[in-house]
C-alpha cells in the first residue's frame, strides 16, 4: 500500500535551478523500489528523508539502512536503488525533494565529500523545517511559480551546505559511536582479510566518509589503524612465543611473510628475525601504536 501526497512541476528552463517534485508519503508494499536505471529524470538529485519506518539504499556494493531521522543524497545518475522491506515492522514514511540543474549536482558532490550518499538530522532541525514549508506554501498556499520555488530551493540547499559543514566540524556522538565500532572490529578481527569497503559496510556508511571520521577523530586511516594493531599484536607474539614467524604474520592478518617483514621493517627498523633476537636493553612485552 502507498500513500502519498506529492506534486510535481513540468519546464524546460535550464537557466535556473528547479523544482521537479516534492512530497511526502508513506509506503507498505515492496512494489516501492526505485532502481536508477528505471528513470525518466538523469541529471536530477533526489533528497529523501525519513519520518518513522526504514527503507534501504543499495549503492557502491553496499546496503545502507535509512531508518528514522537519515536521509539519502543519489543522483539519478549514478548507479543505486532505494527501497522498502516488508519484513519490517512498520511502514516507510518520509519526505523527498528531487531538484534539477547543475548547481544541485555540485552541492550534491559536496555534501557526498563531507558526509556519504547517508546523512543524518533531527526531524525539528532547519533543514527539515525548510523542507516541509516548501511543501506548505505548495499545498496550502498554491505557489507554482517557478522562480518562487527556485528561490526556496536555493534557500533549502544553502541550509543544506551550512549544516553539512557544521557536521564536518563537530565529532557527534553518532560519529564516535561509528568510529568505536569500526575499532572494535578491527581489534576482534585484524587476522582476516579486511578491505575499507567491509569495514565500512559493518558501520553503515559510505567509506570515503569513514576515512574522513576517522582521520579527524583518530588523525589516521582505517586501514593504517589496522596494520598498528597486527603490528602490536606481532611484537607480542615474537617475544613471548616460540611460534614461527611466517605463522605470527598470518596470525596476524598479513598475506605474505614477505610482506610481513615489508611492514615490519617500516616500524621497527628491523626484520622480524632480527627483532626476536635482538636482546633489547629495555625489552618489551608489548608496543602499542595511537
Amino acid at each position: 500500500m502507498v500513500h502519498t501526497v506529492s506534486y510535481a512541476f513540468r519546464n524546460d528552463d535550464t537557466s535556473i535551478m528547479t523544482l521537479d517534485s516534492i512530497g511526502w508519503q508513506t509506503v507498505s508494499s515492496e512494489e516501492y523500489r526505485c532502481p536508477s536505471d528505471n528513470r525518466p529524470d538523469p541529471g536530477h538529485v533526489v533528497f529523501q528523508y525519513t519520518l518513522n519506518g526504514q527503507g534501504y539504499l543499495d549503492i557502491e556494493n553496499q546496503t545502507i539502512p535509512l531508518p528514522k531521522g537519515h536521509a539519502l543524497l543519489v543522483k539519478i545518475s549514478g548507479e543505486h536503488c532505494y527501497y522498502y522491506k516488508q519484513e519490517n515492522n512498520e511502514p516507510w514514511e518520509f519526505i523527498w525533494i528531487n531538484i534539477r540543474g547543475d548547481e544541485a549536482n555540485r552541492i550534491w558532490d559536496m555534501i557526498h565529500d563531507n558526509e556519504g550518499h547517508v546523512i543524518r538530522r533531527n526531524a525539528d532541525s532547519p533543514l527539515i523545517q525548510e523542507l516541509w514549508q516548501i511543501i506548505h506554501l505548495i499545498h496550502q498556499e498554491k505557489i507554482t511559480d517557478k522562480y518562487r520555488l527556485s528561490m526556496q530551493i536555493y534557500r533549502w540547499l544553502l541550509i543544506l551546505v551550512q549544516t553539512s559543514r557544521d557536521a564536518e566540524k563537530d565529532i557527534g556522538a553518532l560519529s564516535i559511536t561509528t568510529i568505536e565500532k569500526c575499532k572494535k572490529f578491527i581489534r576482534e578481527n585484524y587476522a582476516s582479510p579486511l578491505t575499507l569497503d567491509l569495514l565500512a559496510s559493518h558501520c553503515d556508511i559510505n567509506k570515503h566518509y569513514l576515512c574522513r571520521l576517522f582521520q579527524k577523530s583518530e588523525k589516521t586511516s582505517p586501514l593504517a589503524y589496522l596494520k598498528d594493531r597486527r603490528i602490536e599484536v606481532a611484537i607480542r607474539l615474537l617475544r613471548t612465543t616460540e611460534l614461527p614467524i611466517s605463522q605470527i604474520g598470518q596470525q596476524c592478518g598479513f598475506e605474505s611473510p614477505s610482506y610481513f617483514g615489508k611492514v615490519f621493517r617500516q616500524y621497527m627498523s628491523m626484520s622480524p628475525k632480527e627483532y626476536r633476537m635482538n636482546k633489547l636493553e629495555f625489552p618489551y612485552e608489548a608496543i602499542y601504536y595511537e
